[in-house]
């Protein structure tokens, strides 16, 4: 089936701005709460957010076989589920519709009152309802940045990290939308040169660098995906923030691995952006020594050019980017990581979230963690305001960006952005 909504000389008749994340070439899939306090999945076009459930009502998805309350529900688990052929019938569809050549809804000014919300008139919600959540290991650079500082450097890489993606098990109800806060957390620590752990707040909060893309239902129980079928599971990609305790993570993941180190709160961004947008922007992965068992062995361009920086924002001051790197540094892609997860059988669901794992470059300024970039706090970064961070303060707010670009087209993530507030303070009763 064509990608017409990709076609590159398509232009619309909603207004979009010339570095827009959002050109009609996008249409990415999200979950807002509508002035009316109604609850719909829509679409976005520049600084229009776009109701697809009064869409759907009103007619204009006529001939695409959807149900009558596909796109009336408070997720997009449903709609993940319909596949493929499904997503991209209406993304075309909606394309056509907001093509500045069609007049059919540009003239209709009561359907356009009915279906169009400007950006402050709407409240972004989380996208989907989360069922499971890993989080692969798949940076070379920044497993072997970590290898080097905790382990020995001429060893820094585990054996087994050049041969499968490493991934672990994540806390799916600790993912959260953009704009909603995180608790600075408490737990077990070791202090330098301690042999008994004590209790309190972390001292070493810090952000992951991450993008996460979301599947729809995929295998029974045993079933292995191929290779060769895993990018037909994906439904998208957004922005994704592992936050991370690094005093609590250090004491407690031996022999285990993560646990209340991360599963306080990981950050996505609101709207999905499809692997259908994304396909102008593929490119080659690194490349893979010793080559990877069969089952492993991608053909193609499976990585995507896609740009990432990460701002540090302290309370009442200017943002300070702290960070620039590009997804197609992972080692291991998305067919991959999903290929090795299943291949044991597990099933995979609609709404599933597959964390990339910390992004990091060749570059200290494009490593994708402040354990990094401050080398355990050794290298102090300098905000614009003059003050130095080795973690994430307390009233900071972390933003991340993500966005692709060639031949004049651009495809955006829009932000994630989380502020850091202190340990949570139960209000104590009267």
């Amino acid at each position: 089936m064509p990608l017409s909504a990709n076609n590159p000389d398509r232009t619309s008749w909603l207004h979009v701005g010339k570095n827009s994340d959002f050109p009609i070439q996008n249409i990415p899939f999200g979950v807002f709460l509508t002035r009316d306090d109604i609850i719909t999945i829509g679409t976005r076009i520049g600084d229009t957010a776009i109701d697809l459930g009064a869409l759907h009502q009103l007619g204009y998805f006529e001939g695409i076989p959807l149900t009558d309350d596909i796109f009336l529900q408070d997720t997009l688990n449903d709609f993940i589920a319909d596949g493929r052929k499904t997503w991209r019938l209406v993304r075309n569809r909606i394309a056509e519709i907001f093509d500045a050549e069609n007049d059919t809804l540009k003239n209709n000014i009561p359907h356009k009152e009915t279906i169009l919300f400007r950006l402050d008139e709407i409240e972004m919600q989380l996208p989907i309802q989360v069922g499971d959540y890993t989080d692969f290991y798949a940076s070379k650079e920044h497993a072997t940045n970590v290898g080097t500082m905790f382990r020995d450097p001429d060893n820094a890489l585990m054996p087994n990290w050049v041969h499968m993606p490493v991934g672990y098990h994540g806390r799916s109800s600790s993912i959260i939308p953009s704009g909603i806060p995180v608790h600075r957390p408490q737990g077990q620590t070791l202090p330098p040169d301690a042999d008994t752990p004590v209790f309190g707040p972390s001292k070493l909060v810090d952000f992951e660098l991450e993008m996460a893309f979301i599947t729809t239902d995929a295998n029974d129980l045993g079933e292995p995906i191929p290779i060769e079928e895993a990018e037909e599971y994906i439904f998208g990609l957004v922005l994704f923030n592992d936050w991370s305790a690094r005093d609590i993570q250090k004491w407690e993941y031996v022999p285990l691995g993560p646990f209340l180190g991360k599963s306080f709160a990981s950050s996505m961004s609101p709207w999905i952006v499809t692997l259908d947008a994304l396909e102008p922007f593929r490119t080659e992965s690194p490349k893979q020594n010793p080559k990877p068992l069969e089952y492993l062995r991608s053909k193609g361009k499976k990585s995507f050019d896609i740009n990432l920086e990460v701002a540090i924002q302290p309370k009442g001051a200017k943002e300070t980017i702290v960070s620039k790197s590009n997804f197609k540094y992972m080692y291991w892609n998305m067919a991959q990581q999903l290929a090795h997860h299943t291949v044991n059988g597990c099933p995979v669901n609609s709404g599933d979230v597959m964390g990339s794992g910390t992004i990091s470059g060749p570059t200290p300024d494009s490593y994708g963690s402040m354990l990094e970039l401050s080398w355990k706090g050794t290298k102090p970064l300098t905000m614009k305001d003059g003050t130095e961070r080795k973690f994430i303060n307390d009233y900071d707010s972390v933003i991340m960006r993500g966005h692709c670009e060639n031949d004049g087209t651009r495809i955006g993530f829009g932000t994630v952005k989380t502020q850091l507030l202190p340990i949570f303070n139960p209000k104590k009763k009267k």
